[in-house]
């Protein structure tokens, strides 16, 4: 099993480091980032304790792919892909809000529905709805951006009320969202998926906003299988779907939820190819092109990484 553990790198010019649940992010000259997507996997805000092999390619790509396929909607972070699991992009000052878009009632959505609750980050939700029923339009549901522990649901309201976006912000990547979301939908239709769910991150440099991080990627979103989606809604079957919430509910079938005094249950090797194959599969799916393994050194990534920065002003 190919397994990928990349050690910390140094740049020329590097002004910052951070380590992220799934990412390494170098500064590099206070206004560019390098973004290294690892292999590992992270759930309920825990880091598993085993990498996933092909998962920074996968999404590193997939993100990427999207990016440049939204590029026209509004202007995003990203400038180059220098290696398989690389990116190099503008640094921005980010929103400290996700803007999470759901067209399905699915996830923590429907966990909180079942629980009998009618509203959701200050929107209402109709009565009578079954699990992974679509809304009737797209709806927003946003959470706070954490350092460290769990994101935590807001409202529109709330989060204007406590200033973490203005109020001519808010609107602007209020709308960025949902248009993403249906490019993203438009793209996934075409390739026999819906897209049910996802995230989006907003920053700005001086005046302008951008979208940050990656987008679309199973980490981010969620997707059905659209063949056979409404005879299994009819049936009140399970939905086949191409996410990471397969493994979220592998955890809580094995009783993790990432609260305290709870260990994460044991991953053996079969796990790990699975999940690796599921997201390969994806890839796949939502680009439409075969998967092509790509083994580069830490010295070969550390090259790519350096050419590519020599045609940036740093």
């Amino acid at each position: 099993m190919y397994i990928r553990v990349m050690k910390q790198l140094q740049f020329p010019k590097q002004t910052d480091y951070y380590r992220g649940k799934v990412r390494d992010v170098y500064t590099i000259s206070g206004k560019w980032l390098v973004m290294i997507a690892s292999d590992r996997i992270s759930a309920f805000d825990v880091i598993l304790p085993r990498p996933i092999p092909y998962k920074g390619q996968v999404l590193n790509q997939v993100a990427a792919y999207m990016l440049r396929a939204t590029s026209d909607i509004c202007p995003n972070w990203l400038i180059d892909v220098p290696a398989p699991n690389a990116a190099i992009g503008k640094k921005c000052i980010p929103f400290r809000v996700e803007m999470v878009v759901r067209g399905n009632l699915t996830g923590h959505s429907w966990r909180t529905y079942s629980s009998g609750i009618r509203k959701l980050c200050g929107v209402p939700l109709a009565e009578g709805m079954k699990e992974n029923d679509f809304f009737s339009s797209p709806i927003i549901t946003p959470s706070t951006k954490a350092d460290v522990g769990h994101d935590e649901d807001i409202s529109r309201e709330e989060i204007i009320r406590r200033g973490l976006v203005s109020e001519q912000d808010y609107a602007l990547i209020e709308k960025y969202a949902l248009s993403l979301f249906q490019r993203g939908k438009e793209i996934a239709a075409k390739r026999g998926l819906i897209l049910v769910d996802t995230k989006y991150e907003f920053g700005k440099i001086d005046d302008t906003i951008y979208l940050m991080d990656e987008i679309h990627t199973p980490d981010s979103s969620r997707y059905f299988y659209a063949e056979g989606f409404q005879e299994r809604q009819q049936k009140g079957e399970r939905q086949k779907q191409l996410s990471k919430e397969f493994v979220r509910e592998w955890l809580i079938e094995n009783d993790f939820m990432g609260k305290e005094g709870q260990t994460v249950p044991e991953m053996k090797d079969e796990w790990v190819t699975t999940i690796s194959n599921r997201y390969i599969e994806l890839y796949e799916k939502v680009i439409g092109e075969k998967f092509v393994p790509l083994k580069m050194s830490d010295e070969e990534t550390y090259q790519h990484i350096l050419f590519s920065l020599g045609n940036l002003s740093l």
